[in-house]
């Protein structure tokens, strides 16, 4: 494999901790946690935004300090048992490579729904249990769902990269890499990231591919994301033309996000292509697309994008040997309405299930099935104790009303 082909953002993953730009602080306190931990201590629970080297950052002292490092990944593990056997035992048995361990549960958003079945308890209690440093990884470790969790362990905020780190790392690439790039525009594509260094690195290879030099005007397709163009007019010329270079840059200004863009293409390649061997071709495309999509999601394989983007326009596009005269009123999925429909009709359900959920112990999941018809029972024939389950749920008076007239 040669050096362009090559997934940066794993290529370029600092191998120590001094590599990481920008946290410095931060990592000295993860080095004395690690360094000082004793049974029954607080987990570490590093948080920020995206990109900022918080996963990277455990990699690198793992690999630093010969520490055998056992990984789970919370949107992966959706069950307690599982966490159970991953980790339960691992924070208890000393290494069979006789260095020391430490723990890493990343991605801890992923947890969403998971407390249903007793995942952040059993993490909790993991914690207390170890004999080995834990260290925890989100977004935003104030979010409801992590509220337990919080307080058994040491918050330490991950900042958002400034342009000048995020140039940094990109220019330390480019030198590597023998790519010449002036500073203004090094500048601009770092700004552009908005803080995210794997973004940056993600562009860097995009638009370095097959070159030695880059130059501004390489990079204004990317400055220009926020600009907006109707998803109808994409999938005009995708569907409209055989040419691969015209259908590529479709989505170039298009605002909708991947997942609306792949609701969107499904609901339409049955109106746009009428022979069945061609939709069939388009269909095996976008079922492609789906697959690295889910790599995607569940590994961060982020260059995985440019392969969506392409079998969603150039694999669609070339589905067809030739295209279709007809001209075809290219509508939105259906199921995004039923979504929305749901969504909205089930929400103040959702919010009355999930206080019921706090108060209880149980899971949202069940009070929302189970619970909420039974109180909705009680509201519609018992004033008295219509308002003490009010007061002890503390339930606002649009949910009250919901409940009485639902």
């Amino acid at each position: 494999m040669n050096q362009k082909s090559e997934i940066w953002i794993k290529k370029y993953l600092p191998k120590k901790t001094s590599e990481v730009i920008g946290q410095q602080k931060q990592i000295e306190k993860i080095k004395k946690y690690v360094e000082n931990y004793k049974k029954g201590n607080k987990a570490i629970f590093l948080y920020g935004g995206q990109g900022n080297g918080k996963t990277s950052s455990i990699y690198a002292l793992a690999e630093e300090d010969n520490y055998e490092l056992i990984e789970l990944n919370a949107s992966d593990t959706r069950n307690k048992e599982a966490i159970e056997t991953i980790l339960g035992g691992a924070s208890k048995q000393m290494s069979l490579f006789g260095t020391n361990k430490l723990i890493l549960v990343d991605e801890i958003e992923g947890i969403s729904g998971m407390k249903d079945r007793g995942a952040i308890q059993n993490i909790i209690k993991i914690v207390k249990e170890s004999n080995f440093p834990i260290v925890i990884i989100g977004h935003d470790a104030h979010h409801d769902k992590v509220k337990a969790l919080k307080k058994e362990s040491e918050l330490i905020e991950y900042t958002q990269l400034t342009p000048e780190e995020t140039m940094q790392i990109l220019n330390t690439i480019c030198k590597i890499e023998k790519i010449e790039c002036e500073e203004k525009t090094l500048k601009q594509l770092a700004r552009i990231s908005g803080g995210d260094a794997r973004a940056a690195i993600n562009d860097l290879q995009t638009i370095s591919a097959g070159k030695q030099k880059i130059e501004m005007k390489d990079i204004e397709e990317i400055s220009d994301r926020q600009s907006t163009q109707k998803i109808e007019e994409a999938l005009k010329i995708i569907f409209k033309t055989t040419n691969p270079e015209i259908a590529l840059n479709a989505y170039n200004n298009v605002a909708e996000d991947l997942d609306k863009i792949f609701l969107w293409v499904e609901e339409n390649i049955p109106k746009e292509y009428m022979d069945p061997k061609t939709m069939n071709n388009a269909f095996d495309a976008l079922s492609l697309a789906d697959v690295f999509y889910g790599r995607i999601r569940r590994w961060q394989y982020y260059r995985f994008y440019v392969y969506c983007y392409q079998l969603l326009s150039v694999g669609i596009a070339l589905s067809k040997k030739e295209k279709n005269t007809k001209e075809t009123q290219y509508k939105t999925t259906s199921r995004l309405l039923k979504i929305w429909i749901y969504n909205n009709a089930n929400a103040k359900k959702k919010g009355i299930a999930q206080k019921i959920a706090q108060k209880t112990h149980t899971s949202q999941k069940e009070a929302f099935h189970n619970t909420v018809p039974f109180i909705q029972a009680i509201f519609k024939k018992n004033k008295e104790e219509t308002n003490k389950i009010s007061k002890y749920l503390d339930l606002t008076d649009e949910e009250i009303v919901w409940l009485k007239t639902k």
